[in-house]
């Protein structure tokens, strides 16, 4: 059986191939391993549906549990044998992150904004957040642009990573499954108030490791670190997330941008504490400082997780 040094070389070999699969392919258009949990998720759904938390949570706990014990039958499958423990890791980490296709959506909906396209712009901004783009004018697209390149860069890629260091292949995809419910059932509409409990809090637990993380890098990687941790002080408790908060703030401070005000969800107006209110408005040139501070973020991000998988390891070594 291979020994935790051997675990470790697995999952930094595989993270970084997988990081660089995705930063070469991207996400495929069909056939996605995140789209085909979707489905199944929702046939689940429809199974379950009640109106009521308790079905929410057996919901939440059948698909998390199956993918979850799916992920770790084949990690225990292929243990004993490194190159086949590297390349699961590989696949599994460019199946859950999606940092090549967030810049790339993010960078075409700036390119219609400074093109003055705003009908395209709008017409792409629901594959990055579910904003209402039609109440949205091009400034107002732009900031929810580089909101969502922010909050993305923790759930679509370092809460990913970092659960994978902690959990390996399982943690990986049991990280997507639950960020992926909270998507489909956390909201708070009418029919998911009750039956997505479980899914958005399981996912306020889950995310909030990844969530620090970036935050914390982000003011490392930014171009203003006093400015980046004045702003997640002074405001991150203020966003109605426990996770989007930290994040959102520090990237504004980082950026030097002012984030957060009122936005519209499927009809719902919303008036959001500002972030960052000593920056300036957002321009549709901070949509590529936002995407390339999300690039270091998650190169960052692998250095860390990698090197707490080495140190915590060699401290278990020492304890035995």
């Amino acid at each position: 059986m291979p020994g935790r040094s051997s675990a470790t070389g697995a999952f930094a070999y595989g993270a970084a191939a997988g990081l660089a699969a995705d930063l070469i392919v991207g996400d495929p258009r069909r056939g996605h391993p995140v789209a085909a949990f979707g489905r199944a998720a929702g046939a689940v759904e429809r199974l379950l549906w009640r109106d009521h938390r308790g079905w929410g949570a057996m919901h939440t706990t059948v698909c998390v549990a199956g993918a979850a014990g799916a992920a770790a039958l084949a990690a225990r499958t292929v243990r004993a044998h490194p190159r086949a423990s590297v390349a699961l890791t590989a696949a599994s980490v460019w199946a859950v992150v999606g940092g090549t296709t967030l810049g790339r959506e993010a960078r075409a909906i700036a390119g219609a904004l400074a093109a003055g396209d705003l009908d395209v712009a709008r017409e792409r901004l629901p594959h990055l957040c579910g904003r209402d783009p039609q109440s949205l004018d091009g400034p107002a697209m732009a900031r929810a642009v580089v909101e969502s390149v922010a909050e993305n860069t923790s759930d679509a890629v370092v809460g990913a990573l970092v659960w994978g260091a902690v959990a390996g292949v399982p943690g990986l995809v049991g990280f997507r499954a639950v960020n992926t419910l909270d998507a489909m059932v956390g909201h708070r509409s009418a029919r998911y108030r009750r039956f997505g409990w479980a899914s958005a809090r399981l996912d306020d637990v889950a995310g909030w490791p990844g969530a620090r993380l970036t935050a914390a890098l982000a003011t490392v990687a930014g171009g203003n670190p006093r400015g980046a941790v004045r702003a997640w002080k002074a405001d991150a408790a203020k966003h109605p997330s426990p996770n989007a908060g930290p994040v959102e703030a520090s990237f504004a401070g980082a950026l030097g941008v002012r984030l957060g005000g009122t936005l519209s969800y499927g009809g719902r107006v919303e008036h959001r504490p500002v972030l960052n209110g000593e920056g300036r408005a957002v321009e549709v040139g901070d949509i590529e400082r936002a995407v390339r501070l999300s690039r270091r973020v998650t190169g960052l991000t692998l250095a860390a997780c990698v090197g707490g998988r080495i140190v915590a390891g060699a401290w278990k070594r020492r304890k035995a």
